[in-house]
């Protein structure tokens, strides 16, 4: 199947070594056509002043960050989960940026980043999460794999990186649920 994998959570004391690789994968998935927030070209310049804020995010205990990587130790993938939400919500959490590499996609790591940011909201005392993804992409299919509830679809919500238009469906999945 590939690679083996390991999933880590990020620390707040090791968060701002991850920021280079990070912007690597991000700056990849734009280039790939991800709506991930990002227009093409995406500087590298501009990936790491990202992932800075992320890293600020970490450190602060607002964000919880997740990180695949292979034997090398190169990484692969992250996922986010986003803790700080207003006073009336202090169960649920968004989750954000889930981003694989293109090279080492189709190894199940997306699922595993999946899995493993369930288990983080568990240990953080989150019961409901919430995501948005492209409508049609192979986001919203795993998502739906994975337990999440479909929520509804906002047409034209967003651009791809190259500029055209694009639907976003909403997602919530309930731990304490079933």
């Amino acid at each position: 199947m590939g690679t083996p994998i390991t999933i880590r959570r990020v620390g707040a004391d090791d968060v701002q070594a991850c920021v280079g690789p990070l912007a690597d994968i991000l700056v990849d998935c734009v280039e790939g056509g991800a709506s991930v927030s990002f227009m093409l070209p995406l500087p590298r310049a501009s990936a790491v002043a990202f992932w800075q804020g992320v890293a600020q995010g970490v450190q602060n205990g607002e964000r919880a960050l997740l990180v695949a990587q292979d034997s090398s130790g190169q990484l692969v993938g992250t996922v986010q989960l986003i803790l700080a939400q207003p006073p009336n919500q202090p169960h649920r959490a968004d989750v954000a940026k889930m981003l694989v590499r293109r090279s080492a996609r189709r190894q199940g790591i997306a699922q595993r980043l999946m899995q493993a940011v369930d288990e983080l909201a568990r240990v953080e005392g989150k019961r409901v999460l919430v995501l948005d993804t492209v409508t049609g992409g192979d986001a919203e299919r795993l998502y739906a794999r994975s337990g999440w509830t479909r929520v509804g679809v906002i047409p034209n919500y967003a651009l791809m990186p190259d500029g055209a238009w694009c639907a976003t469906t909403y997602f919530y999945k309930d731990l304490q649920a079933g």
